[in-house]
């Protein structure tokens, strides 16, 4: 159901926070490392396969121009989540701005920097697939409640 989508090996650490979340709601997911700059043939084949095979959302994430997000949702029409990764000399607010400040057309959903973000994605996209899934809805709802406890 979510396709995550890292830039490169060096994100796993990020990438490890959205799974266990996707992990802890008991959301299917996959894993791929790809770079929009490096194997744009490869990221390409991913986006398109993933809307063909019935993946929901994407997680992208990437730092310094951060291109992966867009590219991504300039091929598919499902929701893709951006996720900035800090490393560059801007601390990822270089990142940031290259996922939020897409083409009129081509939307990427933003989350914040880092390991904060790598989580929201992840909560982001359990709650656009608790559109059409009462098991997710109710997930969610019973997480959140629990934060009045």
């Amino acid at each position: 159901m979510v396709r995550i989508i890292a830039g490169s090996k060096t994100d796993m650490q990020y990438v490890e926070q959205t799974q266990q979340v996707l992990e802890d709601f008991g959301v299917p997911y996959d894993m791929h490392i790809s770079s929009a700059h490096r194997n744009p043939e490869r990221t390409e084949k991913l986006a398109k396969e993933a809307e063909e095979s019935g993946v929901q959302v994407i997680i992208a994430l990437a730092g310094m121009a951060a291109a992966l997000p867009g590219i991504i949702a300039a091929m598919v029409t499902i929701p893709v989540i951006g996720v900035p990764l800090p490393g560059s000399a801007l601390n990822g607010i270089d990142s940031l701005y290259s996922i939020v400040q897409m083409p009129t057309g081509i939307p990427v959903a933003g989350v914040g920097i880092g390991n904060s973000g790598a989580k929201n994605a992840a909560y982001l996209a359990v709650s656009i697939l608790s559109l059409n899934n009462e098991e997710y809805k109710e997930k969610i709802k019973k997480y959140r409640s629990s934060w009045n406890n």
